[in-house]
């Protein structure tokens, strides 16, 4: 095998590499966008109430209704604070229309401040 034969062949190598390389990063990155997509909120909440409750089994030799029922209590406490979390944020979007409508009443006129209202109400607003 001749020099030149030998140049080509490792360029060939290093272009079959750089495209191996391309390939393996595009399918890593495919893997990792699918892997954060399959974990809803939904699905974190399910594998965490399994892996506690496969824990806390094995923590107690013997199991009394008690541990289930401060399961059920904690769990209905962390859906009692995200309802808590969304009125919050309810209440702040009324207030927001309510003074974005306060403003519109000063600045315009009475046919101009009817149909500003219906316009919040129709979109859900108010």
């Amino acid at each position: 095998m001749s020099f030149d034969e030998s140049i080509q062949l490792v360029r060939r190598a290093e272009l079959a590499l750089d495209a191996s390389t391309r390939e393996v990063t595009d399918h890593w990155r495919q893997l990792r966008q699918a892997w954060r997509d399959a974990w809803t909120p939904g699905r974190i909440v399910i594998a965490g109430i399994a892996s506690g409750f496969v824990i806390g089994r094995g923590e107690l030799p013997t199991t009394t209704g008690a541990g289930f029922i401060n399961l059920v209590s904690a769990v209905s406490g962390l859906f009692a604070v995200d309802q808590a979390g969304v009125a919050e944020d309810a209440a702040e979007d009324a207030e927001d229309a309510v003074d974005q409508l306060q403003e519109g009443v000063e600045t315009t006129g009475d046919d101009d401040w009817i149909r500003t209202h219906e316009a919040l109400r129709r979109s859900g607003a108010l």
